[in-house]
């Protein structure tokens, strides 16, 4: 049987006895997007098939450095950190090339939980697509700087003078990608094994940054292969002694990293809904409902699309990343680009967007505002010719200029918990404010220069 081919228990069982193996790998995302999993006995795999398994809930009670929160009501002291219920998935199992014959198969969290479960709630947006008779076709788009560091070497240099994987701006480089061929290979030929298949590998402009388009699919499954994608890249450099960086900005000195998300739509006989003939850039009501709705919700959702401190650093105007909720047809200087084409090629792309999003929840956000839209038959309200940074907007439009300001837009938004409901939105509001609130406990080299001695 061929791994891509598994599509329930009994075909999971089936390749688990076929090539012998002893213990499978399990991982699902966490809030953040960090892949959290174990090893697991065959016996107990099999099991977990059939009954679901335990698995800590304190995964989504804790930060990316594994701090519990403390102001959240799903999990914590005050509940003992138990064992929330999960289920495996049987069509995500993968090969992990890097690990000889060793299987991957993601998981997602279920019952209680699955209220607050990133990929759960994306599963919850698209089954609300599917009931209005609409598809989702999706692909991702990852930059990411690569530096001849180890996880060990980050942390001896304080994160400071790293040595990026090639010096200087060289975008677009055949020099660069065939100089430093093995390693893009590596990473072509891994994207092959694990399935999350790239249209696209080029050196971007600055020092070792590399962009990445991952061929689009059904939402759901785009949305696996980004997140699987982002981890497993990762761990692919480490292995050949470099690190890979998603932080959204990770340097005052260089554009930020965006993670940009390509999205069309279709009936549930495969026709697009983005494309009629005749109509301005091809834009059919129903994707400029959909765009509409994108973008008056964008300033409420920016916790879910922009969910670090370090994601605001990026949305400054110049560097190729939007501060406002702006749409335009093939700008990208705008939030929204519409891209024009035909029957197979007419979609939008989200640049507002950047590397350091969570896969799950992003494209909950992008797909459940456009619904939106479409419900309340939204109209584009300011269509961006040039330069959008130098027009203004209305202030509605205004995207949030921090984590905390985007944490109580999505608090007392009205259409996010009709979207995802109020456990998920109290939930991961209250897990970005606890976000900035570690942020403020920082002292920052910048405050000492400035404050130390003068004040």
């Amino acid at each position: 049987m061929q791994i891509r081919d598994v599509s329930n228990a009994a075909q999971a069982r089936q390749i688990i006895e076929e090539r012998k193996l002893k213990h499978v790998k399990v991982g699902l995302f966490d809030i953040d997007g960090v892949m959290r999993g174990k090893y697991m006995s065959r016996d107990k795999f099999f099991s977990a098939l059939d009954k679901g398994f335990g698995f800590c809930d304190v995964v989504l009670g804790w930060d990316v450095t594994d701090q519990l929160y403390d102001n959240v009501k799903y999990t914590g002291w005050h509940t003992g950190y138990p064992d929330a219920t999960a289920r495996i998935i049987p069509e995500s199992c993968r090969a992990l090339p890097l690990e000889d014959k060793m299987l991957l198969f993601l998981a997602e969290f279920s019952g209680d939980s699955a209220a607050i479960c990133p990929r759960a709630t994306l599963q919850r947006v698209l089954d609300k697509a599917k009931d209005m008779g609409l598809a989702v076709l999706s692909g991702f788009e990852y930059e990411f700087f690569v530096f001849n560091e180890t996880p060990q070497s980050i942390r001896e240099k304080k994160y400071q003078n790293l040595k990026p994987m090639s010096p200087a701006e060289f975008g677009y480089s055949i020099i660069r990608n065939s100089v430093e061929s093995s390693i893009y290979q590596s990473l072509l030929d891994l994207s092959e094994a694990m399935d999350f298949p790239l249209e696209g590998l080029h050196e971007e402009t600055g020092p070792g940054v590399l962009e990445a388009a991952l061929t689009y699919d059904q939402a759901m499954a785009s949305a696996d292969k980004a997140a699987l994608f982002k981890t497993f890249i990762k761990v692919a450099l480490q292995k050949q002694g470099k690190l890979a960086t998603f932080m959204a900005k990770w340097s005052p000195d260089f554009a930020g990293q965006s993670g940009h998300i390509h999205l069309s739509l279709k009936n549930l006989e495969d026709k697009s809904l983005f494309f009629e003939e005749g109509q301005k850039a091809g834009m059919s009501p129903t994707m400029c409902h959909f765009v509409a709705g994108q973008q008056k919700c964008m300033p409420e959702l920016m916790a879910m699309i922009a969910p670090t401190i370090n994601s605001y650093r990026r949305l400054i105007p110049g560097f190729w990343a939007p501060t406002e909720a702006s749409v335009g047809i093939d700008n990208r200087t705008c939030a929204i680009r519409i891209i024009p084409g035909s029957e197979q090629s007419q979609r939008l792309e989200y640049r507002v967007a950047a590397a350091d999003a969570n896969p799950y929840i992003i494209l909950s956000a992008v797909i459940a505002s456009g619904l939106w839209g479409i419900e309340n038959k939204a109209e584009i309200e300011t269509m961006v010719s040039g330069n959008a940074y130098n027009q203004k907007f209305p202030k509605h439009l205004h995207l949030p200029a921090t984590l905390w300001e985007a944490a109580q837009a999505l608090k007392f938004s009205d259409m996010a918990r009709g979207a995802f409901g109020d456990a998920f939105v109290d939930h991961f509001a209250a897990s970005r404010e606890w976000e900035e609130r570690e942020f403020r406990k920082h002292i920052s080299q910048w405050e000492l220069e400035r404050y130390f001695e003068i004040i």
